[in-house]
């Protein structure tokens, strides 16, 4: 059996409870073929580069699959024909990894306050111009230098 990963984006105007439906669904034909799923992780509702169908927003589930090749042509068939998906991608990798994606780790910019965010609200926007303390004066040359 080989290693998958699939990543689908449902509609948004479905709730997470038909996310998760979905998503059992998924599971259940993986399950009847004889594969399994090593991980699942619902990364939320999210805004999509640009609009599919109508839709700003979608759903993202990924499954970690371990399964064959005519089990993945099944769930992907099924995936094809429900209306509630407006896309999906299954790769194959080399081996599952255990620990949570990247979209499920927490990024660091999460941590920083919202006030060090320099050139909002007219304080400085960079350059010289709006400096409010004089840049300083040049040194003068003394009498050794022959430039």
């Amino acid at each position: 059996m080989a290693f998958y990963e699939s990543v689908f984006i449902a509609r948004q105007d479905i709730s997470a409870t038909q996310v998760d439906g979905l998503t059992d669904t998924f599971t259940q034909i993986i399950e009847k073929s004889g594969g399994k799923i090593a991980k699942k992780e619902n990364w939320g509702l999210r805004a999509l580069a640009y609009k599919i169908s109508k839709n700003r927003k979608g759903h993202y589930v990924q499954l970690s699959i371990e399964a064959s090749g005519d089990a993945i042509a099944e769930m992907e068939r099924q995936m094809r024909i429900n209306e509630d998906l407006l896309r999906y991608l299954t790769i194959r990798v080399d081996e599952l990894d255990p620990e949570p994606s990247i979209m499920m780790t927490k990024n660091d910019r999460d941590d920083r306050p919202r006030g060090d965010r320099g050139g909002r609200g007219g304080r400085d926007f960079g350059g010289d111009r709006n400096r409010e303390t004089p840049a300083p004066a040049p040194e003068p040359k003394s009498e050794g230098d022959a430039a």
